[in-house]
């Protein structure tokens, strides 16, 4: 009975759901990269619309929108369903913040492995798990609209 009650309460938790929302939707992102990189995109470069493009950020490029994608989807249904504003604002919202995110953690992965040297499969998570806070937190009150602090209702 304990561990069932430990579960439920776990599942209660916000942030709790918000890592396995984002950790559901880093796997789909790695996962999808080493499928683009290895088995569906076979050329070194592709040419999109007059621009040279790498396989790699070309893999890189769809595997994070796929990884959004998931990410968002069960971060609206799974841990903030309690939202109201309409889905494809909280889309616009999440994409924004996920690719500042993505950016901002590029700026402290190259921190880590460049001035800190760092081993880059060290640095990578560290990066992740820097801005995992500040993710929660802004995706919380800016993609899905919600306080910041629990209101009580009279």
């Amino acid at each position: 009975m304990a561990e069932i009650n430990l579960g439920n309460k776990l599942l209660d938790n916000h942030i709790v759901r918000f890592v396995f929302s984002a950790g559901l939707g880093f796997l789909v992102d790695i996962s999808a990269f080493y499928l683009f990189y290895h088995n569906f995109l076979v050329q070194k470069t592709y040419n999109i619309l007059s621009i040279t493009v790498r396989n790699s950020t070309l893999s890189l490029a769809l595997s994070f929108f796929m990884g959004v994608v998931v990410n968002f989807l069960i971060t609206k249904y799974f841990v903030f369903s309690q939202s109201k504003s309409s889905s494809l604002k909280q889309f616009i919202r999440f994409a924004s913040v996920a690719i500042i995110g993505f950016f901002a953690n590029l700026a402290i992965l190259k921190l880590f492995i460049q001035d800190l040297n760092m081993y880059p499969p060290v640095a990578r998570p560290l990066a992740a798990l820097s801005l995992f806070f500040a993710s929660y937190f802004i995706h919380k009150a800016f993609s899905f609209s919600l306080a910041l602090r629990h209101q009580k209702v009279n």
